[in-house]
Formats: structure tokens, sequence, C-alpha cells
């Protein structure tokens, strides 16, 4: 009998240690990454983002730095296209750099916690805090979460997939979805190091337009100076606005062209040559409104107007009767479509 009740005694034992070794709930997963995110003073990730929104997919390298709570340094490189920005945000308030051209724009904006950053690890995991139908996905190495995006102007990317490593819960990738689970945005995470050291000057922002200038080729501002434009148009449809007129001004550093749509969702759009600032002083730019991503590049958006760079072409949207959302989406398009003039 006494032997019966041991074989009886080690069976619950075991049990019990299975119950013990098995799988996380999704809650408890969720709770120890917001616990991470609360107990960590910062990170450097670097990663790699592919955009497939148009015809050929964008491949862009990004390093971004995260001192708490509030300091911010996003650097986006498209190298293909010589192109580089940066996102800074410091106790001076939120930049975008355009280290190629000598300007920032700088905003009173709660960026980035108004919106899903698929690049940043707070953010991630605060998407994660507010879907409560989140769904987990275990492997042996990794946790894999379906989630609900945040994203303000763009609805038409509302799923993501977002991967931990169950080491150490660092991110491992990130794909947004569209209405048809089409994967249109990915990241890939090469490098995670939590409760990194910075100096006083990392998020200086003469410090960073200075280094970021450094690594933009020659040749590149050269041709920035010296090549024509192709005029662009959305192509994107919106019900309600005709294109009616076409006016190309000539200006100092070259051309202006300004496309008039009227309708119900009348709209300008204007594109034009800007200077390649070659003198220590920078240009900058107070914007009452807020930095949005728009893919390719990042936006100055305001409650009437959107505003962007493209190589040395900076393009505006201004409308009394677009939402931001619409702005948004015809500012995406307008890198599909060009006509030549």
């Amino acid at each position: 009998m006494r032997k019966k009740w041991l074989y009886l005694l080690a069976g619950l034992l075991i049990v019990t240690f299975l119950a013990g070794c098995g799988s996380k709930s999704k809650e408890e997963v969720i709770k120890e990454l917001d616990s991470k995110v609360e107990t960590m003073k910062g990170y450097k990730m670097d990663a790699k983002m592919t955009l497939t929104m148009g015809a050929d997919a964008q491949e862009y390298k990004i390093q971004v730095w995260h001192n708490k709570p509030e300091m911010y340094r996003v650097h986006m490189k498209n190298a293909e296209r010589d192109q580089s920005q940066m996102i800074l945000r410091n106790k001076e308030g939120v930049f975008v750099l355009t280290p190629a051209l000598n300007k920032s724009y700088k905003f009173q904006s709660e960026w980035p916690k108004n919106s899903s950053q698929p690049y940043l690890y707070e953010s991630l995991v605060q998407d994660l805090l507010e879907d409560k139908g989140v769904k987990l996905t275990e492997t042996d190495k990794h946790y894999v979460f379906e989630a609900k995006t945040r994203y303000q102007y763009n609805k038409m990317l509302p799923l993501q997939e977002i991967t931990f490593k169950k080491k150490d819960l660092s991110p491992v990738s990130v794909k947004v979805m569209d209405t048809d689970r089409n994967v249109k945005l990915a990241v890939k995470f090469s490098k995670a190091e939590f409760n990194s050291k910075f100096d006083e000057g990392s998020f200086d922002l003469k410090r960073n337009m200075t280094s970021a200038q450094m690594e933009v080729p020659v040749s590149t501002v050269e041709q920035a100076k010296n090549e024509d434009f192709v005029v662009k148009v959305p192509s994107a449809e919106l019900n309600g606005a005709t294109l009616v007129d076409e006016q190309e001004i000539l200006t100092p550093n070259g051309k202006r062209v300004v496309l008039t749509y009227d309708g119900d969702k009348s709209f300008t759009l204007m594109q034009e040559q800007v200077e390649v600032l070659e003198t220590a002083s920078m240009s900058s730019t107070t914007v009452n409104g807020e930095p949005v991503d728009l893919g390719f590049t990042i936006g100055a958006l305001t409650d009437n107007s959107l505003t962007w760079t493209d190589g040395n072409v900076e393009y505006m949207i201004a409308s009394n009767n677009l939402s931001k959302e619409e702005m948004v989406m015809l500012a995406k398009s307008v890198q599909s479509v060009s006509v030549e003039k």
C-alpha cells in the first residue's frame, strides 16, 4: 500500500512539474514585455525595413536609439536612392532632418506616442496592450503575436505579426499587412541592445545633422544640385477631385509646378526644386503639426497641408476639403506615376 501511495505521489509531482513548464498565456507574455519596457533604461537597435507599397520593393537600413524617458533618434537610409532622413526627439522638441539638403522641420508633437511605430520596441508592446483580441503562437524559440495596428492615417494596414525571442524578449521581426493579409511593410531586426549608455550629445540636433551629412556621398549632393525633376501626379483615385489646371513657374532654384484639382475634394499639389545648402547655417522650419511616415520619406502633416521632400524636390498638398488620411494616401501615390515635362 505504501509503495502504491509513493507511485501516486510521484505521478502528481510529475504532472505538477510539467504544468509548471507548460506554455505561458498571452497575458503572461505581454505582462513580461510590458515589465521589460518599464524597467529598461533605453536601447540601441538596428533593422532592415522593406516596403512593397508600389511596384518595386524598397529597402531601408534603420538605426534606433532610445534613452528614457523622451529621447529618440531614428536614422533611416535608403542606399539605392542615396536618401537619408532622421527623426530626432530631445528636450527642444521633435525634429525631422534631411541631411543632403541641410534642412530640418521642428514639431511640437507627441510623437511617437500617437501611432504605431514598427521599429520602436515600446510602441510594439503598446500595440499588444491595446488589442484585446491579440493572438499568440509559440515556437521553440519565439513568441509570435498577431495584433491590430494603431496607424492614424493608414487604415489600409490594419494587421501586424510581431515576433520576439523567448530568451530575452528582444524583437525579431514585424510584418504589417493589408486587409488581404499581404505583407506591405516588413522590419527585420539584426541588433537589440537594452540598457544602452549614451553621452550628453547623442540627441543633439546640430551634432546629428553634421554626422549624418558626413555619410552623404558628394556625388549625391552634386547630382541634387544639377538634375532637373520629373513632374509627378497622384495615382490614387479620389472621387470628387479632377485636375483642372497646371502651371509652371521659374524660381531661382529651377522651377515650381502647381497642379490644381477641383471638385468636392479639391486640393493643390505643388512640387518645387529646393536649394541644396552648403553653408554652416541649417535651414529650419517650425511646423504646427506632426511628422508622418510616408514609407519612402517622413512628411510634415498639419490640418490643411502635407509637405515632404524626395531627392531635391519638395512637395506640398494643400486643401481645406481633404482629411489627413486622404492627404497621406495621395502623397504615398505621388511616387508611382510620373509625367515628363
